[in-house]
């Protein structure tokens, strides 16, 4: 393993260890939960279902996200999730750039709260642990 792949490993597992007070009792989706709550709930709501205090000043109504298994043949289609969060999946409610309220939150954090210093590429393992839970969250979200 070379020193670079093991200080990626290293700082991923030192972003997991940092749990909040919620994790430490068990709660398996904090994480992702509190990820939510920042980037998708005006737009989506606390339930998902599409009904946020912004939703209605949108042109394209947001997804009601308690339904995507269901539209999927009753499968959570978890990689279209991840990659629409990611930005690599464009949706057609958040215009050309994906996700323009948040785009670039993960990667800018990361940078700022790194504990040494990162370049976009060595933040990646940190911005895809973030995007993992949130993904799980709205998982769990499924009616």
């Amino acid at each position: 393993m070379t020193v670079r792949v093991a200080s990626y490993l290293s700082a991923l597992v030192a972003v997991a260890c940092l749990g909040t007070p919620a994790m430490a009792q068990g709660d398996d989706l904090a994480a992702g939960r509190a990820e939510y709550r920042i980037s998708c709930e005006g737009c989506h709501g606390a339930s998902g279902k599409g009904d946020g205090e912004v939703a209605p000043l949108l042109t394209v109504k947001p997804a009601d996200l308690t339904q995507l298994a269901k539209k999927n043949d009753g499968k959570y289609p978890f990689l279209k999730v991840f990659q629409t969060i990611d930005g690599r999946v464009v949706v057609k409610g958040h215009g050309v750039a994906p996700m323009p309220i948040w785009g670039n939150r993960y990667k800018d954090e990361a940078v700022e709260g790194a504990i040494e210093p990162y370049n976009s590429y060595s933040a990646e393992p940190i911005i895809r642990a973030r995007i993992l839970e949130l993904t799980y969250y709205i998982q769990s979200l499924q009616e």
